[in-house]
């Protein structure tokens, strides 16, 4: 190979790798956050997301479009999103452990809220 060539691809070569290796951070990072997530299912330290979707279709209805699960300071949230029945977008943060309402924000929310 040309020496000139050799010098111009070899730079090349070292930031395509280097962008490959940092791409693969995010993913390793993601599947540590999973093991965690089902780690702490499975030692009974949150509930899973199938006993939070109960709690979520028994107080408001709408249809989830989004679930997060969080752990910060110590303290595992899962947030939801839910799409209301008048096409709002509503956020609610509960409690991973207990299940309960921590915090619900959205516009028409109080109407989408079920009878107790």
């Amino acid at each position: 190979m040309n020496a000139c060539l050799h010098a111009l691809l070899r730079p090349r070569a070292l930031v395509a790798a280097a962008l490959l290796a940092l791409a693969a951070v995010p993913a390793a990072h993601a599947d540590k956050d999973a093991d965690r997530a089902r780690a702490a299912v499975q030692s009974g330290e949150i509930l899973p997301l199938s006993r939070i979707l109960d709690t979520v279709s028994g107080q408001y209805a709408g249809d989830v479009i989004g679930v997060e699960l969080d752990h910060d300071d110590g303290i595992w949230q899962y947030e939801v999103k839910l799409l209301l029945p008048g096409g709002s977008v509503a956020k609610l943060e509960y409690d991973a452990r207990t299940a309960a309402l921590l915090k619900a924000k959205g516009r028409g929310l109080e109407g989408a809220r079920r009878k107790p």
